[in-house]
């Protein structure tokens, strides 16, 4: 992915986890959403099962966004399909977009979504860490993409454009022994204290060491955003308002920007008058909307 993979007149829209405002994350109603929004491209993350298959959660767990409990890694592929992964969010789901059993998805079946989406479309596939497999993660998915038939040269599988991205520098690094640079994104947020209690329910000494870790953590992406080790630059709109001086230097130094999660009209505007290249909204149809009236 280059900067003259997009277009000059907008930012290019990709749905976080699918269409996720409407329905309930990484299941299937919320990508063909996305699709049906005209979504430019979509974001999803990525867990190893304890069978080894790649699954789209964001948690590490399932107590949040199904019927399951527990790690995602302790499961196998066959328990997650019996666990709803939809009737959480209370959207009704339409017949066209499949009953709570066809909700869940792993990686190959949002690829077989993407493939039948009849366009050109972007697929930014997050790493999640820290994962009890390590760096097997990166492993499992590159193989995966390679047995669909994806290169890494241009990191196309048929109409799908697909980039890497995560927070953990070492996934970053391993991802570059194979993919060129220009595919990856390293993702970076600003991390307070306070925040990292209110968040984890941290008491006040577990509280700091976690954040003073996840702050070394957001030193480390930023020197790779420093030193051009990767293309794509993957702040947070919060992110975005605090750095202002970390933003115009990359963006200057012709990193192409990531920005999520970008759903307000307000932070809208503010990616489109620093020509941010990319916005990452769980409202697709409604960021689209607005950037085509801006226009």
């Amino acid at each position: 992915m280059t900067s003259d993979d997009f277009a000059p007149s907008r930012p290019k829209v990709y749905a976080h986890r699918g269409a996720s405002a409407a329905f309930a994350e990484h299941t299937r109603a919320a990508y063909l959403k996305a699709i049906a929004d005209g979504a430019d491209g979509v974001e999803c993350d990525v867990h190893l099962t304890r069978d080894q298959h790649v699954v789209l959660l964001h948690d590490a767990n399932l107590d949040r966004t199904s019927t399951g409990t527990g790690p995602v890694s302790e499961h196998t592929l066959e328990q997650l399909r019996a666990l709803d992964f939809s009737s959480w969010k209370g959207a009704r789901i339409p017949d066209v977009y499949g009953g709570v059993s066809d909700q869940f998805l792993t990686l190959p079946e949002l690829l077989d979504i993407l493939r039948a989406a009849g366009r050109d479309i972007g697929l930014a596939i997050e790493l999640k860490h820290p994962s009890p497999y390590g760096l097997k993660l990166e492993d499992r998915v590159l193989a995966l993409l390679e047995e669909e038939g994806w290169t890494p040269e241009e990191s196309r599988l048929e109409n799908i454009r697909i980039s890497f991205m995560s927070f953990d520098t070492d996934s970053v690094q391993r991802l570059l022994q194979s993919v060129p640079k220009e595919y990856i994104c390293q993702l970076v947020d600003d991390f307070t204290v306070k925040e990292i209690r209110q968040e984890l329910g941290l008491g006040f000494l577990t509280g700091g060491a976690v954040a003073n870790v996840m702050r070394a953590t957001q030193l480390e992406a930023e020197r790779v955003l420093d030193a051009g080790e990767v293309h794509i630059a993957g702040p947070g709109i919060e992110y975005i308002r605090e750095h202002a001086r970390n933003v115009q230097r990359w963006l200057e130094a012709g990193r192409v920007f990531r920005v999520w999660t970008v759903d307000s009209e307000k932070d809208v505007a503010l990616c489109q008058g620093l020509g941010i290249h990319e916005i990452t909204t769980n409202k697709p149809a409604q960021v689209l909307a607005q950037l085509m009236v801006s226009n």
